[in-house]
């Protein structure tokens, strides 16, 4: 298990757990007020992570976010 910290230029700050286990890449929070999380598959090529960021106000009801699809460069 790994954290990412996060942060952007409207100056939020934000720690992830992680993990990368069996071709799934995973990231949460678990923000009573705003949880997060991300779920990615790798391709069998190695060369793409697909997945998606689902949100829940409640830390009970989620729903999609965004998709967000990682591509290695080169």
């Amino acid at each position: 298990m790994f954290v990412q910290h996060y942060h952007d230029s409207r100056g939020e700050t934000r720690d992830y757990l992680m993990t990368l286990d069996d071709g799934e890449l995973r990231f949460w929070r678990a923000d009573p007020a705003f949880a997060q999380r991300y779920r990615g598959t790798v391709t069998a090529d190695g060369k793409t992570i697909e997945g998606a960021w689902e949100v829940s106000e409640d830390g009970h009801t989620w729903r999609h976010d965004f998709k967000l699809i990682y591509t290695r460069a080169g």
